[in-house]
């Protein structure tokens, strides 16, 4: 017989908790984990994370602990699903030229976290798509917390269906040619609830 176990609620935490042994606090706390492991904010790994947060920052939905692996990153106060993707032109590894920019837009089988449940079949599961790129070219200045340097494309995931079905991935140029908005982070939240909106929404 399968038993359902409930769902695993995260707190916020504050940095301050402490690693312990033996019912005793070691000198380690969980924020000297977070400068080990998050410092690197140029990499692959942890600027996709931020980008997550600054979209949802802007959606302002991050009042609650951000949810791994659910089928889309973002569900506003609306109802729209969100998917957050990003590229760079710097790399925290050497490099010999600028990194391509492309975005990830693969259909995928889903997994829904809440839930646990697969679908069926690959899709792509969000209304909306935010592709963010830190645009930035400069190693000596590069900031990712700076949001200037970075620029937001909000694009429909119905575009992406229509044009581009079941291809994987997407360079600037062809994403340009799909005509997505171009928000400022200020403008980012409107820019999303107006592109996302489905047809049915608008009657």
């Amino acid at each position: 017989m399968n038993t359902k176990l409930p769902t695993l609620e995260v707190n916020t935490k504050t940095g301050d908790e402490p690693f312990h042994v033996g019912g005793k606090a070691l000198p380690l706390t969980l924020l000297n984990y977070w400068r080990w492991s998050g410092s690197d904010l140029v990499g692959n790994a942890e600027r996709g994370i931020l980008a997550e947060y600054l979209v949802g920052s802007a959606l302002k939905m991050t009042e609650s602990v951000r949810l791994e692996w659910d089928a889309f990153d973002i569900r506003t106060p609306s109802g729209l699903k969100v998917e957050v993707k990003t590229s760079a032109y710097i790399q925290s590894w050497a490099q010999t030229d600028y990194s391509t920019i492309s975005f990830d837009i693969a259909p995928k089988t889903s997994w829904d976290a809440r839930e646990n449940t697969f679908d069926d079949h690959s899709q792509r599961s969000a209304d909306v798509y935010v592709f963010c790129l830190l645009a930035h070219k400069d190693q000596e200045t590069i900031d990712p917390l700076n949001v200037d340097q970075w620029e937001f494309y909000v694009l429909g995931t119905s575009k992406l269906d229509e044009h581009c079905r079941e291809q994987k991935s997407i360079r600037l140029a062809p994403l340009k040619a799909l005509g997505p908005e171009q928000p400022s982070y200020a403008t980012l939240r409107k820019t999303v609830e107006r592109v996302g909106k489905r047809p049915s929404d608008a009657s």
